[in-house]
Parts: structure tokens; sequence; C-alpha cells
């Protein structure tokens, strides 16, 4: 795993709350990777077909109740309650996500099936078993104790309940300096506190209790993402507006290339686990 020390939980917290309209001009209502399966797709459609191709691995249904972390402006549960028919419980540290994303559910009257909670989720208290399916869409790499969180989360999983995380995870070992130095410059432009690897993950689901876990390796199906983004960034100027906000905002922008070269390296790798509990 590679961290940095520097970064706070109000960065992140802040971070979402000033660039969460940049979120939604640059990209849309879903603010994760595109899942690009099929190359004629829009990017609005290869976001919505990684979020049905996740749904499809672990079989959500009408019967499940679904916890969302780091549900951004709610686009994945809004679909999934929406397409599938579950109750949705998001999770996001923003207000100004959670505000947004509440909206979001009323507007298309999803309301009765869909509910935000602005909230830290690595302190956030739920009730043991009282999910079916945790649901995480590039979230963990903003966790600081990502074995506590996972051995929480294992608590609130009913017996048998499914898993399914979606993750920007450094690159397989061995490191060399060059690739921690370029890591580590990732994680402070895009406010995460670290990257760890596939097999750090699956070595804390185990030990948080839960089992069958694949791996699905999405880093070339999702790598247009980014370019798309940086294209979309020149063509609308929105680097001004953000020298207006912050340097942090500023700072995110220009990481774009640099995330760009860490998927093409190996630095960085995407992709989605998928587990069970025991």
């Amino acid at each position: 795993m590679i961290s940095v020390s520097t970064i706070e939980k109000k960065s992140i917290r802040g971070h979402y709350d000033l660039a969460t309209p940049f979120y939604r001009l640059l990209w849309g209502p879903h603010i994760h990777h595109g899942l690009w399966l099929n190359e004629t797709l829009t990017p609005y459609q290869a976001q919505c077909q990684l979020t049905d191709t996740l749904a499809d691995l672990i079989g959500v249904t009408a019967k499940d109740r679904l916890l969302d972390i780091g549900c951004g402006m709610g686009g994945s549960s809004i679909r999934l309650a929406k397409q599938r028919g579950c109750r949705c419980h998001g999770i996001t540290l923003s207000p100004v996500q959670k505000r947004w994303a509440t909206v979001s559910a009323m507007l298309k009257g999803l309301s009765g099936r869909v509910k935000f909670e602005a909230a830290d989720a690595e302190k956030i208290e739920l009730m043991p078993e009282s999910f079916d399916v945790l649901w995480s869409v590039e979230c963990t790499e903003h966790l600081y104790d990502k074995a506590n969180f996972f051995r929480k989360a294992s608590q609130w999983l009913r017996p048998d309940g499914k898993l399914a995380i979606v993750v920007w995870f450094q690159g397989k070992e061995p490191k060399s300096l060059g690739q921690q130095q370029r890591v580590a410059e990732l994680c402070q432009r895009f406010v995460c506190p670290s990257f760890a690897t596939v097999d750090e993950y699956r070595s804390w689901l185990t030990t948080a209790g839960f089992h069958s876990i694949s791996h699905h390796d999405w880093s070339q199906h999702a790598a247009r993402t980014w370019k798309i983004c940086r294209e979309r960034v020149r063509k609308t100027g929105v680097e001004y507006l953000a020298k207006w906000i912050s340097r942090e905002q500023v700072d995110f922008i220009r990481g774009f290339d640099k995330l760009i070269d860490a998927f093409e390296s190996g630095d960085m790798e995407y992709g989605a686990l998928i587990a069970q509990k025991s």
C-alpha cells in the first residue's frame, strides 16, 4: 500500500462539496468511470454499463436492501432502485452530495425506496445484519483504515450477504521508487489517503470474514474515462473557473494526464472485487 499522511478528512469532504458541480458538468450524474465493453457506447451509457455489470455479478434483486458507501450524487442507488426494484441507503461524506442525491431521487419518484445520509463511513453505526448487499464504487480509496472498515461492513451484512466494490488499485508489486512517488502524487491530487493492491484488498476481505472473492480487471475497459474528461476540460475551459475556487481543484483537474499515464503504465489498475459473507 502506498499512502500519504497529509490528507485530512475535511479535505476529502471539502473536495466533494466544491467539486460536485464540476463532476456533474464534466461527467454527468454518475461520478465514476465508464465501462466500455462495447466501443460504440456514449460515456453515459458506459457509466450505466458499469453499474449494471456490477449488479449482474452479484445478482441484485428487488428483495435486496443495499448499502451504497460513497454514493456521490446518488447515481448508482437511483438506477438500481429504478431498474432492479431494490431499496438503497446511500452514505456520502459530503452534505452537498447528500442534498443533490435526495432531490434527484425525489424528482424520479424514488424517495420511498432510496435514502441518502451525510456521514463518515468509517464512523457510522448501523444495525448488524441489516443489509443484503454492500456496494461501493470508487470510495474505499478515501478510507483511512480499510481493514477496519471491512470488518465493520461484514457486521452490517446478513449471513451470505454480498459485497461489490470498484476500486482504483495500486499496481502490482514489486514497487519501484518511481512508482511509489508517482502513485503518492496521485494520492495527493485526488485526496486519497492511500492506494492498495488487489492482494491487499483480498487479505482484508478474507480477515473480515468474506469468501468466494473474485477480481475483475477493468483497467483497459475503463481507460477512456479520463481522456474524455480531459477533452471536456479543454472544451469547457472549466480549469479557469477552478482557479477562482481553490488550488486543490486545479491540482485535481491537472492530475488527469498523470492518472492516464498511471493506468497505461501499470502504476495503477482499475477493477471490481466481488465477495460473500461467510
